[in-house]
């Protein structure tokens, strides 16, 4: 048994094809869809299109729940992508879980964590954001890893899968692997939640996974793609939105703002 697992995408198609592209050459059985799929300056419909023909488990992240949601203010990149989608793909987006399981119960899909799709599970924020010395981000211990899982762990579950912080990292907690693949679209941001923070992969590829299942028991493999990135950004710097450029172009926090 062997997976594809993607996360993140943020509307780049580019950025999605090349990374399909690989996913093909290795052989899986399907491509798993942690969420986060369309939101940004980049090709939001075009996106949805590519997927919707490539039906394969999906989930939705916070930014498919904040794009639909007209009851409250939206962010930039939320808007953009929200007034690019048809109705097939509102209905499309509409429809995906918070959640899923695989593979009989072994395998369980979040965005973030049980508890919040808001919230990072292999990552900590710190507040003390004061860069080059800090980001405000640091790999989350053990202890915080298992306290997030709370009482949401699935009977059964292996592994857990999750999103969301656009950073690959994987761990084992009580013999469970937790997997992040990181982030097809968007390798760099700038946040202020719950205090600032930089989310930096510090190079401008692709991320994603490879999840497989034999006789050593579950093991992944993490994997970075390259793709035309000055694409993605030019198309980001047409939109207004120069701190995308920059992230797309470089894997760092350059020009910040407001989204």
């Amino acid at each position: 048994m062997r997976w594809a697992v993607v996360s993140d995408i943020h509307g780049n198609l580019p950025a999605l094809q090349a990374v399909w592209a690989e996913i093909e050459a290795a052989g899986v059985e399907g491509v798993i869809n942690l969420g986060d799929i369309l939101s940004g300056p980049l090709w939001p419909s075009e996106t949805a299109a590519f997927l919707m023909a490539r039906p394969g488990p999906t989930i939705a992240g916070n930014h498919e729940r904040q794009l639909l949601d007209t009851r409250t203010p939206q962010g930039a990149s939320d808007a953009r992508a929200a007034a690019a989608l048809n109705a097939a793909q509102r209905a499309w987006v509409a429809a995906l879980p918070g959640h899923a399981m695989l593979a009989g119960g072994a395998v369980a899909l979040f965005h973030g964590t049980p508890s919040s799709d808001l919230e990072p599970w292999l990552h900590t924020v710190t507040p003390d954001f004061a860069p080059p010395a800090s980001p405000g981000l640091r790999p989350a211990t053990e202890a915080e890893m298992r306290a997030r899982a709370g009482s949401g762990w699935p009977a059964g579950a292996q592994v857990l899968l999750c999103g969301h912080t656009h950073l690959p990292r994987m761990a084992l907690v009580d013999g469970r692997l937790l997997l992040n693949p990181g982030s097809v679209g968007l390798p760099a941001y700038d946040h202020d939640q719950p205090h600032r923070h930089h989310v930096e992969n510090s190079s401008p590829h692709a991320r994603w996974a490879l999840l497989s299942l034999g006789a050593q028991g579950w093991q992944a493999e993490l994997r970075q793609t390259a793709y035309d990135w000055e694409q993605a950004a030019a198309r980001a710097e047409d939109a207004g939105r120069v701190d995308w450029a920059d992230a797309l172009r470089t894997g760092r926090v350059g020009r910040t703002l407001p989204d």
